[in-house]
């Protein structure tokens, strides 16, 4: 019986270790949300994002967002100064436009290029440019008094 409780206790004991080794590791690994959307409303929204990659202009979607919750839409370090958003509701009306077109589409898209959407097959949409004062990291918060 003892051997039994003694080869029980290392077996305990080995299992344990591994999870401890990745919650330490967890812990100390500095966190990747680099561009965060929070939802502060109280409906659920879906978002593209437009960026700069690799000198062309990108678009990209779509992210669902619950009420009050957060998504991490870019998760690398931020190298543009300027990211874009767009937001619809469920039924896919705009509720976040700005002044910039680019293309977005009805289903989950990687759009490279924002000049003739129309002509691509993709609809034209009015992003919101969002100045994230070239730091690395930003968060934006969708509130029902966004422009």
């Amino acid at each position: 019986m003892v051997r039994a409780l003694l080869a029980l206790r290392d077996y305990v004991r080995i299992s344990i270790l591994p999870g401890a080794a990745l919650l330490a590791f967890l812990s100390t690994t500095e966190a990747r949300a680099e561009f965060t959307v929070c939802n502060q409303t109280l409906d659920v929204v879906n978002l593209a994002v437009g960026q700069k990659v690799e000198n062309t202009d990108q678009t990209d979607g779509w992210w669902t967002i619950g009420a009050n919750q957060c998504v991490n839409v870019i998760r690398e370090e931020l190298t543009n100064r300027y990211i874009y958003i767009y937001a619809t509701d469920v039924f896919g009306h705009a509720i976040l436009t700005g002044s910039t077109e680019m293309c977005i589409d009805r289903r989950r898209f990687s759009i490279r290029g924002i000049d003739e959407c129309w002509q691509r097959g993709r609809i034209a949409a009015r992003f919101l440019e969002v100045d994230t004062l070239e730091q690395v990291r930003w968060t934006f918060f969708l509130t029902g008094s966004n422009p």
